[in-house]
């Protein structure tokens, strides 16, 4: 999922500050852009986890045109940092699911070629689906 974030441009005596408007409470900072974009990732990390923790909604994020009229992001930078969100949908559990032979071959092929991202068939089952949700939403 793609959390879209504001960023107030900083200068020498200021640091760029970084705003997750779907994520009320949820800011950062960092001395460079490069910086408040990986910070940012971290603060929205947190930020999902404690609400995971505490079996809070985890928000969905919004697409950035929802946001470029609303008066307190004015003159901002948009960015958009993608999040894992597997981690922060609860216990899993093991279902059985029924595919073709052929579609599991090229599922188990993107794994393989790809392992850093979805690290098993699972895992990329989970990121498809959610994909889908998102898409649907």
């Amino acid at each position: 999922m793609y959390y879209p974030i504001a960023i107030e441009v900083g200068d020498e005596q200021h640091a760029y500050s970084v705003v997750v408007p779907d994520l009320p409470g949820c800011f950062s900072a960092g001395d460079t852009f490069d910086e408040a974009v990986a910070n940012a990732r971290e603060a929205i990390e947190g930020h999902l986890e404690s609400l995971s923790e505490h079996g809070d909604p985890i928000p969905t994020a919004t697409a950035i045109e929802q946001h470029l009229n609303n008066d307190d992001y004015a003159g901002s930078v948009w960015a958009a940092v993608e999040i894992d969100m597997t981690p922060y949908l609860g216990k899993s559990h093991k279902i059985n699911v029924t595919l073709p032979d052929l579609l599991i071959k090229r599922i188990d092929t993107t794994v393989s070629k790809q392992s850093d991202v979805y690290q098993s068939r699972s895992g990329f089952l989970a990121r498809a689906a959610l994909h889908e949700l998102e898409r649907s939403s």
